[in-house]
């Protein structure tokens, strides 16, 4: 689950962390209210969408010439003018693709004097079954660049779960982004606590970028602020973060995929044109990949879970079918908790009630696997049947590429 950038700052002060003020916005008045609130003379106007790259990014509706997601405005009249640029228009970013998302939130923020631009992540190092911290000096806007181009200015350093952070762990991503003195003791800090959020949070990831280094103040000294960040969340410890609910912004969600959640159904988009419907997520992993060995592209993954019911299938099978992009149905099912019988029902209800017009071809294997292929063949419905998963994407691919 992905929340905005403004969520995310909101809910990292809490841990002590450092961010510039500022203030959502839904409208322009809320905009020019925002920076009224805010000392000035220098304010940050952003857009607020699920997507980074918005300060490269560009809006459709004003041009190629047109700024991007995330502007300086010198005065008030400034945020009056930008708010306005924004909101209801559709900002394309390297991450959102052609389509583009619509702003309908803004962040409005106080200028900061930058001295030095940093990269910080945590996320969960699948290969190390660990919380690695992600860290480099040259944060900014074409990390990407970075990444590819000189990935030795990079550095990871993994968090050992049964000791937790450490000092030690603060002062490596120190030197890392070569921190002295003061700095590097707010480092320590810094870090400490956003593993404290991280964790609490039961974060999936939370990036800063920028992280900076603000011009020393009349002391002398500068300070690390929090510029910019990205969080999500591991949805499997929703059960333990009831106040998720009030972040949620469902705007922001592929309409599928937010069908699909009301029904406790694993889906995720994809841009192939064979819509599939599995039961266990290594099925439909495999399922996806034998397609594409048979020379397609799978539409989505979707996985309807073992225990699933009669009304369960039959949402799933009209979610699949909802994408224009599909051109034919797989479905691949080996009933254990999950009977076949079950299953054949869901597809038949489904088939008929939104008028089926794509190839389907079904593989059933398991419980009640015959009473399954009974309830097809008596549809009166032009169902493919398939003995086992290899004939099954021989058959979807040569029925979809028949009609093309």
């Amino acid at each position: 689950m992905n929340i905005h950038e403004y969520q995310a700052k909101e809910l990292l002060a809490e841990f002590g962390i450092g961010i510039p003020a500022g203030h959502a916005a839904t409208t322009v008045d809320d905009a020019v209210a925002a920076a009224e609130k805010l000392p000035g003379p220098l304010y940050v106007v952003k857009a607020q969408i699920h997507a980074g790259g918005r300060g490269k990014g560009k809006f459709k509706e004003l041009g190629d010439e047109a700024k991007g997601g995330v502007r300086l405005a010198k005065s008030v009249d400034d945020v009056r003018g930008d708010a306005g640029d924004m909101l209801g228009n559709t900002l394309v970013t390297a991450q959102t693709g052609e389509a583009g998302k619509e702003v309908n939130r803004l962040y409005v923020t106080d200028g900061v004097d930058i001295k030095e631009e940093y990269y910080l992540a945590l996320l969960v190092d699948r290969a190390s079954g660990r919380v690695a911290m992600v860290v480099s000096t040259e944060g900014g806007m074409d990390i990407e660049a970075v990444a590819h181009d000189t990935p030795e200015r990079i550095e990871t350093i993994t968090i050992d779960p049964l000791a937790g952070f450490t000092e030690a762990d603060g002062r490596k991503a120190a030197a890392a982004l070569k921190l002295d003195g003061d700095l590097a003791e707010a480092c320590v800090k810094l870090t400490g606590n956003l593993y404290e959020a991280f964790t609490k949070l039961d974060c999936a990831m939370l990036e800063i970028n920028p992280l900076v280094e603000t011009a020393p103040d009349s002391s002398g000294s500068g300070q690390l602020l929090v510029l910019d960040t990205k969080m999500s969340f591991d949805s499997n410890a929703e059960f333990r973060h009831p106040d998720w609910e009030g972040l949620r912004d469902e705007s922001e969600e592929d309409p599928m995929e937010l069908e699909a959640s009301k029904h406790d159904l694993a889906y995720i988009k994809l841009d192939g044109n064979i819509g599939c419907m599995v039961n266990g997520a290594g099925l439909a992993m495999a399922t996806m990949d034998i397609i594409k060995l048979n020379g397609a592209f799978p539409a989505n993954f979707l996985d309807v879970g073992g225990g699933a019911n009669k009304e369960k299938v039959t949402a799933a099978f009209k979610i699949i079918l909802s994408d224009p992009a599909v051109e034919g149905i797989l479905v691949n099912i080996f009933g254990g908790i999950m009977k076949c019988d079950i299953i054949a029902e869901g597809i038949v209800a489904a088939a008929k009630e939104v008028e089926l017009d794509v190839p389907l071809v079904v593989r059933l294997e398991g419980t009640n696997v015959a009473k399954g292929k009974e309830i097809l063949a008596n549809s009166g419905l032009p169902i493919v049947s398939a003995d086992d998963l290899g004939d099954a994407a021989r058959k979807i691919v040569a029925q979809v590429s028949k009609g093309a």
